[in-house]
Formats: C-alpha cells, sequence, structure tokens
C-alpha cells in the first residue's frame, strides 16, 4: 500500500503546485492538471476512545496519535491552504498537527450545513484539508460531486482518504484511498 501511495502522491502534489506546467499523460489527473480550481482532501479524525459509550466527545487514543503522526507525515509535502476541522476534541487533534505543521489555523465549520457558500468561496481556486466523521465526509464529498457515489464509512474505518478536484469548468474528479 506504501508503494502505491508513494506512486500516486507525486501525481497529486503536481495537482496541488499551481506553477508545475502540464505534463503529457494518459493519466485523466495530469491531463487536467491545468483545469484544477480547487483541491478538497477529507480525512477522518483518528481513533477515538470508545471506552465511554456515553462520551459524544471523546479523545485520541495512543492509535490515534499515531495516525495523526502518519497522517502528518502524509501531508507534508502537499502545500495546503485551509485546514478545517469539526468542534470536537478527536478532530482538532488530528487537524492541529497537520495545521501547525504548515504555520495554518484549525478553522471550524459547522456540520450541520458544511457546504455552504461562504465555505465553497472562501476556498475556490485553493488547496484543502478538511478533517471529519465517518458520516459526514462521504456526504460533503458527495455535495461537492453533485452525485450519490460514497456511503458512509463503517466505524471502524480510520484510514480514509477522500480526494475531490474541482475544475474551473465545472466539471470534477474524485477518488477514495484507504491508508492503514
Amino acid at each position: 500500500m506504501k508503494r502505491f501511495l508513494l506512486l500516486l502522491f507525486p501525481i497529486i502534489i503536481a495537482c496541488n503546485n499551481k506553477n508545475v506546467k502540464q505534463q503529457q499523460s494518459n493519466d485523466v489527473i495530469t491531463e487536467n492538471c491545468s483545469k484544477v480550481a480547487t483541491t478538497y482532501y477529507f480525512i477522518r479524525h483518528a481513533e477515538k476512545d470508545t471506552f465511554d459509550a456515553n462520551n459524544s466527545d471523546p479523545e485520541l487514543t495512543q492509535e490515534g496519535l499515531k495516525r495523526v503522526e502518519n497522517w502528518t507525515q502524509t501531508f507534508k509535502d502537499i502545500d495546503l491552504d485551509f485546514v478545517y476541522s469539526s468542534n470536537y476534541i478527536r478532530t482538532r487533534d488530528t487537524a492541529e498537527p497537520i495545521a501547525n505543521s504548515k504555520n495554518l489555523p484549525v478553522i471550524i465549520y459547522d456540520t450541520k450545513d458544511p457546504n455552504n457558500a461562504d465555505f465553497l468561496e472562501k476556498t475556490a481556486n485553493k488547496s484543502v484539508l478538511i478533517v471529519g466523521h465517518s458520516n459526514l465526509n462521504p456526504k460533503w464529498v458527495n455535495m461537492l460531486i453533485e452525485e450519490d457515489k460514497y456511503e458512509s464509512l463503517d466505524e471502524s474505518v480510520y484510514g480514509s482518504l477522500f480526494i475531490v478536484n474541482k475544475f474551473s469548468d465545472g466539471s470534477s474528479n474524485h477518488k477514495v484511498l484507504y491508508i492503514n
């Protein structure tokens, strides 16, 4: 899996870097690099403490803290303009190390209206990391791609990475990777 990601991330980074000239390729992603307007990366918060079933705002486990370190390494060579998080301990604690590594603040979004006009306007032509949840990330991606493609993730899945490229002509491409 790591070998696959090492091959994939240079393509993502090339599309994300606005100074890179378009390269000749049959790959849809690199063919559309010159048209990329906005790139959204969605990750789920890292592993949460599920010991107390009544706690709706648990902290991360030791395994979760390790995943946060891995996510920070994963995004180290990707330029980000914004880092968004829902207002829960587990999402903020996942987002903050990545944001800190980029000298960016964590911006809290409204989980009831994530894809609002202000968000879309502010993030246009930017590279954006969004730390969310097993049910919200697929829903938000579906709203961005205007298609009902992705279902809520199983509660045991913490390594999902959704990538959505919204192009200036209104088209998009998208994928989900599972990094465990």
